[in-house]
């Protein structure tokens, strides 16, 4: 049975609309997004199968436009489109810590860093710049590929900071296989950018690792 058969308050989009979009499941916001189903199934039935294949709403918006048309009446107009959903959200998010103090808004970073770090394939490390009203001056990709104490050089993130006029930094990276457990050389490279930043009096004030949807805090954990 397709959703237009469904009882009106039951139907995803009234739904949305009557009690707002958090009150939807993910099949639902899926539902909603894709506005049509396939042959014997609904677009909610459809939302559940794309959410088992990829193994979740991150797997999904990482999917390559080649994985994505494995699945049936979806392709390059729906790569496209959940694309730019996500791209829309990481720049409302990054708006939003632009515009205001990022040490007040500690759910908007995880979810600006949940978007750009989640769903890379590859290891990548993020420097966030940050004013001494706590304001995102920028964010930057300084480094891409197996993270060790020797392949990420403080030196570069010295001078990044300097060039950025930084009062302080946040960093951040990926486990793209694993847990957001820090690894000891996760431990050992973050020593070495405190000290190395402490020389010019900008502060580390904490590193994220994102696994997923999962972001583990350095700071929450006593680690810095």
């Amino acid at each position: 049975m397709g959703i237009k058969d469904w009882p009106e308050q039951q139907r995803p989009r009234e739904r949305l609309i009557s009690e707002g979009a958090s009150a939807l499941s993910d099949p639902e916001l899926l539902a909603v997004f894709l506005r049509v189903g396939v042959r014997g199934k609904s677009a909610v039935e459809l939302g559940r199968e794309l959410l088992l294949r990829f193994g979740s709403i991150n797997g999904l918006f990482g999917a390559s436009l080649v994985q994505l048309s494995t699945v049936h009446g979806l392709g390059p107009a729906k790569f496209a489109q959940l694309q730019a959903v996500m791209e829309l959200a990481q720049r409302a998010i990054g708006e939003r810590l632009e515009s205001g103090e990022v040490l007040n808004s500690p759910e908007a970073v995880r979810q600006y860093l949940r978007i750009q770090l989640g769903r890379q394939p590859h290891e990548s490390f993020l420097v966030l710049f940050l004013d001494v009203k706590n304001r995102l001056i920028a964010c930057d990709e300084m480094f891409r590929g197996t993270l060790t104490h020797t392949s990420v050089h403080p030196r570069e993130v010295v001078k990044a900071a300097l060039a950025r006029n930084a009062a302080s930094i946040l960093l951040a990276h990926n486990h793209p296989s694993g847990t957001p457990d820090p690894s000891e050389a996760d431990l050992l490279l973050t020593r070495a950018l405190v000290q190395a930043l402490a020389l010019i009096d900008v502060r580390v004030l904490d590193h994220f690792v994102v696994a997923g949807p999962h972001v583990h805090s350095f700071a929450e954990h006593g680690q810095l």
